[in-house]
């Protein structure tokens, strides 16, 4: 096999409503068999040059494309299902219902035959460390797994072209370098190309040949091999917001005392139809500090933070709002909690943001909490001002929340939980997808609620540089 040749001149693409286009001029040529990684600041087209790259981006309805991008010399819309493309979000990735039907599904559409599907498809989840049953559902994977199930079907296709958009963002450290290396292995087999969009980009040093740096509504900003883009653009590469590895980030705190308890957890065990994910919990979310939570994909992480945040009953044990948080709601466990004794109370960010949005535009999305409880307008205003000034979502007020990218999406979805100003906020991977200035930006800002504000902070998260900050107690589960 033959990996595909990439070739743009001028290209750009404007989404529909949009006020600025989300690349433009771009001229970029990528050869057969290739390894890029694809790096830039939130918001800078990495995602939508994939899309488009993929042939799926959409037609005149969905944007206005300027310029020309082939993929082996024809429009990639033309040549869809010969490029294996990973999206951002884990769950948009999923088709069928169980896990090895949703792996062959790819094959089956190429037509490839029937007795090399099912050996391709076993072939492919060994090769990501997906170690579960073929008839097991794909509703009951976590997030993390859901990513491996992903790359496991474009590696099944055998593709001319991966395109891979934050494989590793729901990883635990050992998964990265499984599916890294499984990655490697594919293109260096099959001869493809390979374009890699990670924010953390030490993480594909070892097996990239190539890096292009994409300035936000233009085009290329730096080219070369990871030295030259890396070590002599370092400087100003991490001021515009890229992971440049050997610069740390810091956030200075202001560490308080823990108050009080706010919600206790009493030999909990958490799970989705009666079937319990961890073992037994005893932990205090108390106020004026963070609590992080991580461990390995399947350790019950998401679970937990939802029973937490009273959005799932526990399988065991129980879930319990102490005084200070209950104020005068008589009934001790959130899940019995009304929609707007929660909000006010606790706040939840959840793993995939998208899920969690019910407006048209950006402003009415931050607002629509602060207006089911009665806010004025006036009040509403101001605080969906200040929350998307303070999280760089200013610009894009107007936008539809699903046009954006997968970091923007992220902080919009933060922002709707913090405009009510929950005393306890549960965010399950809050960093996820984010550029080295938005994470510092949200992490300052989360850090402040803690330290200022007295508010208490669950943090799901693989991100070893939010545990450091963050991390006031941490609770692992699951095998380290």
């Amino acid at each position: 096999m033959t990996g595909s040749r990439i070739r743009a001149r001028g290209w750009g693409w404007q989404h529909a409503g949009r006020p600025a286009p989300a690349l433009a001029g771009l001229d970029l040529d990528i050869e057969p068999g290739e390894r890029v990684l694809l790096l830039g600041p939130s918001g800078a087209g990495k995602s939508t040059l994939l899309a488009a790259l993929a042939g799926v981006l959409g037609g005149d309805e969905e944007g206005d494309e300027t310029g020309e991008l082939l993929v082996d010399g024809a429009h990639p819309a033309s040549r869809r299902g010969l490029a294996g493309l990973v999206l951002q979000d884990p769950q948009a990735n999923t088709i069928m219902s169980r896990v090895g039907d949703d792996v062959a599904f790819g094959c089956e559409n190429l037509a490839v035959p029937r007795e090399e599907i099912w050996p391709r498809v076993r072939a492919a989840l060994d090769a990501v460390g997906l170690d579960v049953d073929l008839d097991r559902s794909t509703a009951a994977l976590s997030g993390g797994q859901r990513q491996r199930l992903a790359l496991a079907g474009v590696i099944a296709m055998r593709p001319g072209l991966i395109l891979l958009d934050e494989p590793t963002a729901n990883l635990d450290p050992v998964g990265v370098a499984e599916v890294r290396d499984a990655v490697a292995r594919v293109a260096a087999d099959t001869g493809a190309t390979l374009v890699v969009v990670e924010h953390r980009v030490d993480t594909w040093l070892p097996v990239v040949d190539r890096v292009v740096v994409l300035e936000p509504g233009a085009g290329v900003a730096a080219d070369g091999s990871p030295h030259a883009v890396l070590e002599v653009h370092a400087e100003p590469l991490a001021a515009g917001g890229v992971w440049v590895p050997g610069i740390p980030v810091e956030v200075d705190r202001a560490r308080r005392a823990a108050g009080p308890a706010l919600l206790v957890a009493e030999t909990l065990r958490s799970g989705r139809a009666g079937e319990a994910v961890h073992e037994p919990v005893d932990v205090e979310v108390r106020a004026g500090e963070a609590l992080v939570v991580t461990g390995p994909n399947g350790a019950g992480k998401s679970t937990l933070a939802l029973t937490l945040a009273g959005l799932l009953p526990p399988v065991e044990g129980a879930v319990r709002a102490t005084p200070e948080l209950r104020g005068d709601v008589a009934v001790e466990a959130p899940v019995r909690w009304r929609p707007k004794q929660l909000a006010t109370r606790i706040g939840t960010v959840f793993q995939q943001p998208e899920h969690q949005f019910v407006a048209a535009r950006v402003r009415d999305e931050v607002a629509a909490g602060l207006r089911a409880l009665g806010r004025s307008d006036a009040a509403v205003s101001e605080r969906v001002d200040a929350l998307l000034a303070a999280l760089r979502l200013a610009h894009l007020a107007d936008v539809n929340p699903f046009t954006l990218s997968g970091g923007e999406q992220r902080r919009l979805s933060v922002a709707t939980v913090l405009a009510p100003a929950p005393r306890v906020m549960v965010l399950d991977e809050p960093t996820f997808g984010q550029d080295r200035r938005t994470w510092q930006e949200l992490v300052r800002l989360i850090a402040s609620l803690v330290d200022d504000d007295g508010c208490a902070v669950v943090a799901v998260t693989h991100d070893a540089d939010v545990e450091r900050v963050l991390g006031d107690r941490v609770l692992r589960l699951g095998a380290a």
